[in-house]
């Protein structure tokens, strides 16, 4: 195992940035006949956001649970809010979502 310094802990603590963690559950009106397009417009919309940088981590959670995705955005809490409302499972109420801010370290990705 590596070994880790107090050094390098307060290093990399330094570098640590705000981002919004989000939970998104399932709505009230997951199983209408419409769901499934809309999800697709959902997903759709995921990498679009994806590729502008703005939700560079995107989780589909797919246990069967209440919990059907996590996303971690690099936009401030606010627009974060705005983005989802706007979301087209949101709106339909397919979907409902939490955010939690959070701290991470840029870079940092999945292997």
């Amino acid at each position: 195992m590596t070994a880790i310094t107090d050094e390098l802990m307060r290093e990399t603590r330094a570098k640590a940035k705000p981002y919004v963690l989000m939970m998104l559950k399932w709505g009230a009106r997951r199983d209408d006949a419409n769901a499934a397009a809309i999800i697709w417009e959902h997903g759709r919309r995921n990498l679009e956001l994806r590729a502008e940088g703005k939700l560079p981590i995107v989780c589909p959670v797919t246990d069967g649970g209440d919990i059907c995705g996590i996303g971690i955005f690099s936009t401030g809490p606010d627009e974060t809010k705005r983005i989802m409302d706007n979301d087209p499972g949101v709106k339909a109420g397919v979907f409902v979502y939490e955010l939690y801010g959070c701290r991470s370290f840029p870079g940092d990705a999945l292997p």
